[in-house]
C-alpha cells in the first residue's frame, strides 16, 4: 500500500469474522489500526496481540457505535494517541431477526432500520471533521449481497443494508468534493461469521453449487476488497459498490 504508513484506520466490530481480517491486513499494510468491539475485548485484544506480533500498530476501544457519547469518546482517544482518523470501516453489526415477513413485528424491522443507519451515522459524523480538515479521506461500509438478493426470513437486514449502501452513495455525492471517497464492500455468504452461522449444510452445499468459484468467502476474501478501497493509490473510485461473493451474483 504505497505511502499507507502511518494513515490511522478505524474498523468497527473488529473482534472477529470480516472485521479482524481487515484490521490484520490494514495493519500490514502500514495503517495503525483501532480494533473496535462491543462485548469481546479479549478477542479484541488477540487481535491487537496478533497485529502487534507481525511489527504493526493497533489498539482496542470498546464503544457501542449507535452512540454518540461513546463513539466521540472513542475518537477522542484515538486523537489522543495517534490523530484524526484516515480511514473508517464500518464493519460493526447490529442484532436482526430471522423470520419471515408475516411473522415480523414492525420493532423488529423499523429497529433493525433504525440500529443500522444510527451507527453509520453517528460513527461517520464523529469521523468526518478529521478527514475535511485534511481533506482527504476513505470511508468504507459493509453491506451484504441480501440488499439486492433476497433470502428467506433476511428481510430485516436485507432492507437495513439496502439503506446503507444508498446512504454511502448521498455520501459519496456530498463528499468527493472535500477529497473523501465512499464506498460499499458486500459480501455474499463469508464462511467463519456469525451470520454463516445461521446457515445450515444443505443451505451452505446450495450456495457452494451456486457459486462459480466453487466455495464460500472467507473473512480474508473481504478485506482484501476492503483494503483496495481503502489504499492511498484508490483515489478515482467513489459511490460504488464491490460484490465479494464469487460470482454467484452478479450485477
Amino acid at each position: 500500500m504505497t505511502g499507507a504508513t502511518g494513515r490511522v484506520a478505524l474498523v468497527t466490530g473488529a473482534s472477529s469474522g470480516i472485521g479482524a481480517a481487515t484490521a490484520r491486513l490494514l495493519a500490514a499494510r502500514g495503517m495503525r489500526v483501532v480494533v473496535n468491539y462491543l462485548h469481546s475485548g479479549q478477542a479484541a485484544e488477540e487481535v491487537v496481540a496478533d497485529i502487534e506480533a507481525a511489527g504493526g500498530q493497533a489498539m482496542a476501544v470498546q464503544a457501542d457505535v449507535r452512540e454518540t457519547a461513546a463513539v466521540e469518546t472513542m475518537v477522542e482517544r484515538v486523537g489522543s494517541a495517534w490523530g484524526g482518523i484516515d480511514v473508517l470501516v464500518h464493519n460493526a453489526l447490529t442484532p436482526y431477526a430471522i423470520k419471515p415477513f408475516q411473522e415480523m413485528t414492525w420493532e423488529e424491522l423499523g429497529g433493525k432500520l433504525d440500529d443500522e443507519m444510527r451507527a453509520a451515522f453517528v460513527v461517520t459524523k464523529a469521523v468526518l471533521p478529521a478527514m475535511t480538515e485534511q481533506g482527504w479521506g476513505r470511508l468504507i461500509y459493509l453491506g451484504t449481497g441480501l440488499s439486492r438478493r433476497p433470502r428467506a426470513g433476511m428481510s430485516a437486514l436485507g432492507t437495513a443494508k439496502a439503506a446503507l449502501t444508498q446512504f454511502a452513495r448521498y455520501l459519496a455525492q456530498e463528499l468527493g468534493p472535500q477529497g473523501i471517497t465512499v464506498n460499499v464492500v458486500e459480501p455474499g455468504p463469508v464462511a467463519d461469521t456469525k451470520i454463516s452461522q445461521v446457515l445450515d449444510d444443505e443451505q451452505r452445499q446450495q450456495q457452494v453449487a451456486a457459486t462459480p468459484l466453487g466455495r464460500l468467502a472467507r473473512p480474508d476474501d473481504v478485506a482484501q476488497a476492503v483494503a483496495f478501497y481503502a489504499d492511498e493509490d484508490n483515489a478515482f473510485m467513489t459511490g460504488t459498490t464491490a460484490a465479494v461473493n464469487g460470482g454467484m451474483s452478479m450485477y
